[in-house]
């Protein structure tokens, strides 16, 4: 599972989802990618079950990037615990995802295999998900710019 080597402080405040993603909303790196249609939550575990659904389909072959990483600690308390006593201990690491936020990459695969290893990686994320080509986003947003 992802998550960082050292933390400043152990424990976050839950702080807030709301805009658009302004950073991570172009694909960099690889031709094909998922981007988030909503604000979410995503955990380390399900950043690591979308690559393998990536990789599996792909047979290893082309190059997978995760744009995305598991830096904010959320804690829990017990079950059937009493109020007060306290933050609860360290639970999971998510990776705080607002929308426009481009979130795996691909490339070095044909378009087809490329869009139905992400079609199969949406499933395992807990948000809804559009997959998109380098050419689309560069279209979308070369005329704002």
């Amino acid at each position: 599972m992802l998550m960082p080597k050292r933390v400043k402080r152990r424990k976050q405040f839950r702080g807030t989802m709301a805009g658009k993603a302004l950073r991570g909303n172009k694909i960099s790196n690889g031709e094909y990618g998922i981007v988030a249609m909503e604000p979410a939550w995503i955990k380390s575990n399900q950043i690591e079950a979308a690559r393998i659904a990536m990789t599996r389909y792909v047979k290893r072959t082309g190059k997978v990037w995760i744009k995305i990483f598991p830096d904010k600690p959320v804690t829990a308390k017990p079950a059937e615990t009493r109020m007060g006593s306290g933050k609860g201990s360290l639970e999971y690491w998510v990776a705080v995802v607002k929308p426009g936020r481009v979130m795996f990459e691909i490339s070095g695969v044909p378009e087809e295999v490329a869009k139905e290893a992400l079609r199969l990686a949406t499933h395992k994320l807990p948000l809804k998900c559009k997959i998109v080509s380098k050419a689309d986003l560069e279209g979308g947003n070369g005329s704002e710019n």
